[in-house]
């Protein structure tokens, strides 16, 4: 005789970043050069960063050269902020200077559509949206002025 299957409790949902915290000073908020892995900037054409806040480490952005359609071979950025520093704009500031401090002139920035903080700090650092219906995840684009 086989045993009932044991309930589980659902996986929490995860906590969102703390609101109405200040906003970070533009000025203090720096990246710095690492040493990125394969698939964290370490790959040919990759860059790694880590985000500092006044000197601390809160946060790593990396760019990677992928290919995926539609785009074909692009850099794409990804960029993680320790989650008690999100929701000051650090975000934002990092999106541009490491897009600036790529060298390339067109970074793809792909995200869930639900991240709607992700998708407000790529498009205050200059990313505008890529119209493609069929794409499940969002596309955004960032040029060189």
């Amino acid at each position: 005789m086989t045993q009932p299957r044991r309930r589980t409790r659902p996986t929490p949902k995860p906590r969102s970043a703390p609101r109405g915290r200040p906003a970070a000073p533009e000025s203090e908020i720096s990246l710095r050069a690492g040493k990125g892995s394969p698939g964290t900037g370490g790959d040919p054409g990759g860059r790694y960063w880590h985000i500092d806040l006044k000197g601390q480490r809160v946060g790593r952005v990396f760019i990677n050269v992928i290919d995926e359609p539609p785009q074909g071979v692009h850099p794409s950025i990804q960029i993680f902020v320790n989650k008690d520093q999100q929701g000051r704009g650090i975000g934002t500031v990092a999106y541009r200077l490491a897009c600036e401090a790529s060298g390339y002139d067109q970074v793809y920035a792909h995200m869930r559509r639900s991240n709607a903080p992700s998708r407000k700090a790529a498009t205050a650092a200059g990313f505008a949206p890529v119209d493609d219906p069929d794409n499940k995840q969002l596309t955004m684009v960032w040029c060189k002025p």
